[in-house]
């Protein structure tokens, strides 16, 4: 991506924005801020989405998005009933928890991500006219290169208190490598934090459906630059973070995660299945007699 900002990131908010115009009540997710957060260029972007709204891409990147957001904030809804006051966004791209979801007040957000991304964000946020002292916390970093445990420690994040990370529509993007690196710095947080991850499912592994959405996303995500690098069977994901020392809680498809009556009334919004979300913990460690 080097100095330009994430096209995907782009296409996600867009997709996300359109959610609430496009399909029907009951909606899988609601963000309230996304639309503006477009711009100038939000009408002709969620046009798209009004005029081939069926098409499989736009339909499976809505449900995509939508699910995946649903899961990660309703999961953080329980942890902080419970006491977690951290939330760390990983890839947060155009993400707007941290400006719209009244669970802001209750944690301090923290938003890790390409410092071409962030400068973006930071001008859409002042073009829509959001305030931004109230808002989350920029992490600047490197995925390939950095160390997040020290990027965050450095911009106030307590690494003795547990957190939640969403890892979203970021991991497919990155090198086995990569992936192990923030795994690494993931395993080294407090006890009791957990990760949510979404993940590319092993193409083999993927129905008819899957694999048509798969190709094309994949196809246009490389034109932008942006190639998705890897994909993970559950059992080879689980292993993977069981590397790193985080237990494996469950793994989530994206028809799992919403309301049957939102799938019945929206037959044209197919979650494609192609990827996961995974939810694993930092175990607490038994004391020993």
């Amino acid at each position: 991506m080097n100095d330009e900002h994430s096209q995907t990131a782009l296409m996600a908010a867009v997709a996300r924005a359109a959610h609430l115009t496009v399909d029907r009540e009951p909606l899988i997710f609601k963000d309230t801020l996304a639309h503006a957060l477009l711009g100038d260029r939000a009408e002709e972007l969620v046009g798209y989405h009004r005029a081939y709204g069926e098409h499989l891409i736009l339909s499976g990147v809505r449900a995509q998005v939508t699910t995946r957001s649903r899961y990660t904030e309703r999961r953080l809804a329980e942890l902080t009933g419970g006491g977690v006051r951290q939330y760390v966004i990983l890839g947060a791209g155009l993400d707007t928890f941290a400006h719209r979801s009244p669970l802001a007040d209750r944690v301090t957000v923290f938003e890790v991500d390409h410092p071409a991304t962030q400068r973006w964000k930071r001008g859409l946020l002042t073009a829509a006219g959001v305030a931004s002292q109230d808002g989350p916390v920029f992490v600047e970093t490197d995925f390939e290169t950095d160390d997040l445990v020290e990027r965050l420690i450095a911009q106030g994040f307590d690494p003795a208190e547990p957190a939640l990370v969403s890892w979203l529509g970021v991991s497919m993007y990155l090198t086995a490598q990569a992936i192990g690196t923030t795994l690494t710095a993931v395993g080294r947080l407090a006890p009791g934090s957990e990760l949510v991850m979404e993940y590319a499912l092993s193409p083999a592994l993927c129905d008819e459906t899957a694999t048509a959405f798969g190709q094309m996303a994949m196809a246009a995500a490389a034109e932008r630059g942006e190639p998705w690098l890897s994909f993970f069977a559950p059992e080879e994901l689980s292993a993977m973070l069981a590397e790193h020392g985080l237990t494996v809680i469950e793994h989530v498809g994206q028809r799992e995660v919403a309301d049957p009556e939102s799938w019945r009334n929206n037959e044209k919004l197919l979650p494609p299945e192609n990827c996961r979300l995974v939810r694993s913990v930092v175990p607490v460690t038994a004391p020993t007699a």
